[in-house]
Parts: C-alpha cells; sequence; structure tokens
C-alpha cells in the first residue's frame, strides 16, 4: 500500500529535518514498523463503477441519455475509494449520483484517479481527463506528498499549477486537502504527531494557492476528522488507514453541496443547458 511510505518517510525526514538525535531517530524508526505491521498491506484492486447514472439512482446505464453531464474524480487512493466493499459505496458513484438527483439530469463519472498517486502524478491523469474536458472535476490529493517528504510549498503550487490546466479548459474544479493522519490509530505516537502537523501543513498551503487562483477547497481535516476520531470501528475499513463504505459516504455528504455551490449555483445543482 502506498500510504503505507508515510511512516519510514516520516521517520527519515523527521531526523534529516528535525535533526532528531540518534535515539529519538530510532525510536520513530522503529514506530513506523511496527506501525506498517499493524496496518499490513493491500493487495486489493481499487473498484471501478463508471458510467452514466439517471436522476431516479439507476446506474450506470449501457445506453447514454442525451443531456449528460460530465463529473471527472482525479486524485490519490482516496479519491479512487480503496476500502469501500462494494461498487455502489465509492465516492465517485454516490457524488456521481448526488449530482444527478440535484441536476435532474443524467451524469457520467470517469475516474481518473490512481492509488499511491502524489501532486507529481497529476499531470498524467490531466492529460487524460483533457482528451475530453469533463464539467466538472473532483481533485483530492496529497498524502503522498508526505512520504516523499515533499516540500510543503513545493506540493502546494505544483497543485494550483495542475488544477488550472483543468479551469483554463472550462472545467470547474473543487480540491479535498490533505487529511489528518492523527486519526489513524495504528500510527503510534509520537511519529502520528509528526503526520499530523505534516499533513496539516500542506493542507493550509495547498488552500492559500487555490484561493489564489480562485477554486474551492474543502479541508477534509476539519470536516471529517471528528467524525472518524469518534467512530473509527464504523467508518475504517480492515487496513485502518482508509475509509471504508460509511466513511466514504460521510465524505460524499460534506462534498457534494461545494461541488453544488462551485459552479455558482447556491443551493444546489440545477438543471443546466447542454
Amino acid at each position: 500500500m502506498a500510504w503505507l511510505r508515510v511512516l519510514r518517510g516520516l521517520a527519515l525526514g523527521a531526523g534529516s529535518v528535525g535533526g532528531l538525535s540518534g535515539a529519538a531517530y530510532g525510536l520513530l524508526n522503529g514506530q513506523s514498523k511496527r506501525a506498517r505491521t499493524l496496518i499490513g498491506k493491500s493487495t486489493d484492486l481499487p473498484r471501478n463503477a463508471d458510467g452514466v447514472y439517471l436522476p431516479d439512482g439507476s446506474g450506470p446505464v449501457t445506453e447514454e441519455p442525451a443531456d449528460v453531464l460530465t463529473f471527472a474524480v482525479l486524485g490519490d487512493s482516496l479519491a479512487a475509494g480503496l476500502g469501500a466493499e462494494t461498487d455502489d459505496k465509492l465516492p465517485g458513484v454516490r457524488l456521481t449520483k448526488g449530482l444527478a438527483e440535484e441536476a435532474g439530469r443524467p451524469v457520467r463519472l470517469t475516474t481518473h484517479a490512481i492509488i499511491g498517486s502524489r501532486t507529481s502524478d497529476l499531470d498524467e491523469q490531466i492529460d487524460v481527463a483533457l482528451i475530453n474536458p469533463p464539467s466538472l472535476a473532483l481533485v483530492i490529493v496529497g498524502g503522498n506528498d508526505v512520504t516523499t517528504r515533499m516540500r510543503v510549498g513545493t506540493s502546494a503550487a505544483l497543485l494550483a499549477r495542475q488544477v488550472r490546466r483543468l479551469t483554463e479548459a472550462g472545467t470547474t474544479v473543487v480540491v479535498g486537502t490533505c487529511p489528518d493522519l492523527a486519526i489513524v490509530e495504528p500510527i503510534p505516537q509520537p511519529l502520528r504527531a509528526i503526520a499530523s502537523r505534516w499533513g496539516l501543513a500542506l493542507a493550509r498551503a495547498q488552500r492559500h494557492e487555490l484561493d489564489r487562483i480562485g477554486v474551492r477547497s474543502v479541508s477534509s481535516a476539519a470536516l471529517l476528522s471528528p467524525e472518524f476520531r469518534q467512530r473509527p470501528d464504523e467508518l475504517f475499513s480492515e487496513d485502518r488507514f482508509h475509509p471504508n463504505g460509511a466513511g466514504y459516504e460521510l465524505a460524499a455528504s460534506v462534498l457534494l453541496a461545494p461541488l453544488c455551490d462551485a459552479a455558482g449555483l447556491t443551493g444546489g445543482w440545477r438543471v443546466l443547458p447542454a
């Protein structure tokens, strides 16, 4: 699992950047190994249920109707929905059904997100998306930037450049910022605190850069972390790192309104001309 690289990466980064003593570095490195053992490795491939969904909640349909709204999901394993038990529990599917209901028209979902992706990997996903630019796109990325110890400012600036490629093609974009790793209980302290500070700093930098270019961002840490802290057994998948279907349902409930509002339609998506 690509997310597990965060553990060793943070230990190495803390040692090189923070000037930790040999004993402190040894503690962090030992904790990273312990956490990797507790979390384990996922060999599952992400589910995919791309296609056209109708306002009545049905789909994907075999024949594409007219007047379809196009919606793309880009980013990492959280965007891809790793941990969802069934196709209908994928975050992209839940959001697509919600958009179709709000719009009163069919919505086509296309998932470009790839497990393990960093912000520097978005360019390939966007290259594919821009072959036929979607009307609306959701981007969730940042956690794996922490694993490779990419500088916060560099990562955030790169995100803004990549997102701008979509907006310049006419796509409305919403970005889910880096999550708070403090909610991942298998990561022991103080390693979890280091991961949390790093991720939250990246989330703030992401929001700053996105505000600068006029792109809506949603704080995953602020809006989702309290629920995941209170109900970890209900919201995490078996790996204890990624959400399960209920966790993604919660995330979708937070993301749907900003996706609708980003199009300039307060209170929900309404039918637009084709």
